[in-house]
């Protein structure tokens, strides 16, 4: 601190010889060491300067040797007869918390601003930590979880590898025939479906597996037997929420269910009821049904490019992950040889294993955070970031801790002095400085963890979390937040409280404090605090342009006045299309209607769906979305033609053998003028036409890279959503007229109609939730930054009270003053800037090269968060510096 300047100008000529320090260190009863050790040092220093260094260290060192005989023995003695005092006494710690308390309850605004601080500190870090917790524990309570792996097939491609979780139907039943140390495997193919029981239906989703599902995942079975729920292909195990739907109070096992769309159901029999899945699994479930019952299945069970499901499999104990890995690369070679033709005809090269196909597996515990091949992830980067902030939370919350308390310490050190000289030892002083930094600790907590405890139901509306009470009564959750207690406790009490134990007694009740220049530990403290806002203030900034980028980007139809709506699974979706244009055909409001098998957006169904189709034109390889749409697709999103027509009723064809392209599309086929020209998806298949040419749009978010799309028209295949175009000014009345038009032509079907922005806006969930966590923990750093600096900031200028006086005695000006107080702080802010910016700029580089589309990092958001630093340090010490240069200068000059 600036105020207290320790007098070591002649300390360094003045220092008795250290050997002889240390013999009378080791050698004399640490109870009156300290005051021998103060009677030596003033008598070394009196020859020092009657005599000078050579005669002063002789007599210092005689002075030592001529009690060594008596003080060896009375050291003995002594500890025979006297037993060592016991700092950890029930009395002693008794005093030790009252002194504690009286202390606080004297320094009540130190206390506040340290309770404060470790409060919120606790708070957001209990929060942070538990979505954390949930992140990292996914998928993590299935039994041999170690030996379930899901399967994914890798392509060395020329431009970049690939990865894909999509399996042919064929793959899994070959592998566990082939390979013995595969104990169970099964497929997994989702879809939605209608359930009916006694005239009661609901729409769920159904997985259809492989009868090992049970055997592979542990999925706790709460009624049926899980060897034998999926023997039969008419067995369907059920969910304990579908069961309570459908059922009520009956028994469920053993009763006939009808499943499938409106007319095309199957009867099953519920033969297990298995629990909801956990709330941190990634396999998601409503019922379960053997795979054999899916219409696709007899035509693509021996289809080796067709690509349509998940696979995993549960290994015999003691496999190696690698060495089965290497036993698959013959089988990959043997099935996939078409896909290994391909890729050396485009010139692809091995990786660094040597493939360039590979069926491949990837660990349980990893699939929620792989999203090239899970879908519905969690990036790890984002948990990896949740755990930065809330260590740099904790961080800062400790960091303020720790200057204060050192800054204390300098108002202290008398006291420390005077308790030396009565005979307190340095454990003792330290158990009583550490004791009432503690008991702050021990406060924070406590009220942090109420914080805690009655923000939840904010805090999961806020940011879409799913924390409860209970999850935070989890031994677990206990003994984290126990743990984080006590490391707090340890680390920002103990480092001060031993700091200030060491004060030598002699040298304190002079005024001179020996701690070795303190003010480089505050300031490096403050720096990093700084540091750390700056860099989450960045980052808040960016993520937030990035996620208005990925909005405000063109996509290359109109997402306005269209509404979506997500037909279901009771009612044909082609036969509802017909029947709600009938009935608007005359309504002026609505401008077009459409269907198509892939909505845009997420909608409230919460479900997204991908076709793609893969075939040679040309000798090139081609990769398109295969699309389903129906008339007046093209008109209901505002989409403009570049050449030829859209679909017409008045062609019959153009349900068989019609198609309409993007751009990129016509540029893979290599045709400038693509209307008329031909092509087939496989050589005995159809072969199609070309009719029309329209912009690229983004069928999906903007997190990918916008394919080739074909759109084509068919009879045979369901139409999943119905897109409606309506007038600016029907806006407000148009969905409650649909819903109401809804329970006419779909009576007992649920509408769940929303508009396509807000499903646009769905698409960046995520983004939006990172922008928002990145905006609060930056918000709380600079809060808890600016606490401390505040806090500190009143402290060092207290102990240049009397500086202050001079220097207005002197003719110093009010804002001379101020600049001066205030110049230090705005040092470290530009150091803090200066180490933050880089760092950002490498973070954010990181996570922006993630998306296809992003914003370019512009330097004046680093000069705009430094500015705004500097202008929150000024004003925050500004206050004390006004004031303090305000006070009479009598007033100062009495001050010490």
């Amino acid at each position: 601190m600036n105020s207290v300047k320790p007098n070591n100008s002649n300390r360094a000529n003045k220092q008795p010889p250290r050997w002889a320090e240390r013999l009378l260190a080791w050698l004399h009863p640490a109870e009156t060491l300290e005051e021998v050790q103060g009677d030596l040092d003033e008598l070394y220093a009196y020859w020092y300067q009657r005599a000078g260094e050579p005669q002063a260290s002789l007599r210092y060192v005689l002075n030592v040797l001529s009690v060594l005989p008596p003080f060896v023995l009375r050291r003995r003695t002594q500890k025979a007869q006297y037993p060592k005092p016991s700092s950890f006494h029930p009395s002693m710690l008794r005093n030790y918390l009252k002194i504690a308390f009286r202390t606080l309850w004297r320094s009540k605004g130190y206390a506040a601003v340290n309770v404060v601080g470790l409060s919120v500190a606790f708070c957001v870090c209990t929060f942070l930590f538990e979505m954390i917790y949930r992140q990292l524990t996914f998928d993590s309570f299935h039994q041999d979880g170690d030996r379930i792996f899901q399967i994914y097939l890798f392509k060395n491609e020329p431009a970049k590898a690939e990865r894909s979780g999509g399996m042919p139907m064929p793959l899994t039943p070959t592998l566990k025939t082939a390979y013995p140390e595969i104990q169970a495997a099964t497929r997994i193919l989702p879809e939605g479906s209608l359930i009916e029981y006694k005239g009661k239906y609901l729409d769920k989703s159904v997985n259809f597996v492989d009868a090992d599902f049970l055997n592979v995942f542990s999925f706790q079975m709460l009624k049926g037997n899980r060897n034998l729920a999926l023997r039969d292909f008419s067995s369907l195990v059920i969910s304990e929420k579908t069961a309570e739907a459908i059922f009520g109070n009956e028994d469920p096992i053993g009763k006939a269910v009808l499943l499938g769309n409106k007319g095309n159901q199957k009867q099953y029999i519920v033969s297990g009821v298995l629990a909801d899945a956990p709330d941190n699994s990634s396999i998601r479930y409503d019922m379960v049904a053997r795979i054999e019952n899916t219409s696709t299945y007899q035509n693509a069970k021996d289809q080796w490019d067709a690509f349509s499901h998940k696979a995993y499999v549960k290994v015999a104990p003691n496999v190696d992950q690698a060495s089965l890995e290497n036993r698959l690369k013959p089988f990959a070679q043997t099935y996939f040889s078409d896909d290994l033709e391909k890729l050396k005809k485009k010139g692809a090269k091995p990786d660094e294993r040597g493939d360039l196909v590979a069926v491949r597996l990837q660990k349980l515990a990893n699939v929620h955070f792989d999203r090239e091949i899970t879908s519905s992830g969690a990036p790890i980067a984002v948990v990896y970031a949740l755990l930065g902030i809330a260590f740099f939370i904790l961080a800062i919350a400790c960091i303020n801790f720790i200057n204060l308390s050192i800054a204390r310490s300098f108002t202290r050190a008398r006291e420390v002095g005077v308790r030396k000289s009565l005979g307190a030892l340095k454990k003792q002083l330290f158990v009583q400085i550490w004791s009432e930094s503690a008991l702050i600790c021990l406060v924070g907590f406590l009220v942090g963890s109420l914080m805690a405890f009655l923000l939840v139901p904010a805090f999961n509306a806020q940011f879409n979390a799913k924390i409860n009470l209970n999850s935070l009564l989890r031994p677990g959750v206990i003994g984290g937040i126990i743990g984080m207690f006590l490391l707090v406790t340890l680390v920002a009490g103990g480092y001060p409280s031993w700091q200030m134990a060491k004060f030598n007694a002699v040298e304190v009740l002079k005024g001179k404090i020996t701690m070795k220049r303190p003010g480089f530990l505050r300031n490096s403290l403050i720096v990093t605090q700084f540091t750390i806002s700056c860099l989450l203030t960045c980052c808040t900034i960016f993520a937030i342009q990035q996620v208005g980028y990925l909005r405000s980007r063109p996509l290359g139809f109109e997402k306005e006045q269209v509404i979506s709506i997500p037909v279901g699974n009771k009612y044909s979706g082609r036969q509802l299309l017909q029947r709600l244009r009938n009935k608007l055909t005359s309504d002026p409001t609505v401008l077009a209607i459409s269907g198509s098998n892939v909505n845009l957006g997420r909608g409230k169904d919460g479900s997204t769906s991908r076709s793609m189709l893969g075939f040679t034109y040309k000798e090139k390889e081609i990769s398109t979305d295969w699309l389903l749409v129906d008339y007046d697709y093209l008109k209901t999103l505002n989409i403009k033609l570049l050449a030829g027509r859209e679909f017409n009723p008045a062609y019959p064809a153009d349900s068989l053998d019609r198609v309409v392209i993007t751009e990129s599309m016509a540029k893979q086929i290599g045709e400038k003028n693509p209307v008329g020209k031909f092509f087939q998806t496989d050589t005995a298949g159809t072969k199609y036409q070309i009719i029309g040419l329209v912009p690229d749009y983004h069928l999906y978010s903007l997190q990918q890279e916008k394919k080739p799309i074909t759109m084509h028209l068919s009879n045979s295949e369901a139409i999943d959503y119905i897109f409606v175009r309506v007038t600016p000014q029907s806006l407000n009345t148009s969905m409650e007229k649909l819903k109401g038009i809804w329970s006419e032509i779909a009576p007992g079907a649920e509408f769940t109609g929303s508009f396509l922005d807000e499903n646009i806006d769905a698409w960046y969930r995520n983004e939006d939730s990172m922008a928002q966590v990145f905006s609060f923990a930056s918000g709380i750093a600079i809060l808890l930054s600016c606490l401390g600096l505040f806090a500190v900031a009143l402290m060092a200028i207290e102990q240049r009270t009397k500086e202050i006086g001079v220097r207005k005695v002197l003719g110093a000006s009010i804002p001379g003053i101020v600049l001066l107080l205030s110049r230090d702080f705005v040092k470290l802010v530009l150091i803090a800037l200066a180490i933050a910016t880089p760092l950002t700029w490498f973070l954010m580089s990181q996570w922006l090269a993630e998306y296809p589309y992003r914003i370019d990092i512009s330097i004046w958001v680093f000069a705009l968060v430094g500015v705004a630093a500097i202008l929150i340090a000024v004003a925050t010490v500004s206050f004390h510096s006004i004031k303090a240069a305000l006070v009479n200068p009598v007033k100062s000059l009495r001050s010490e």
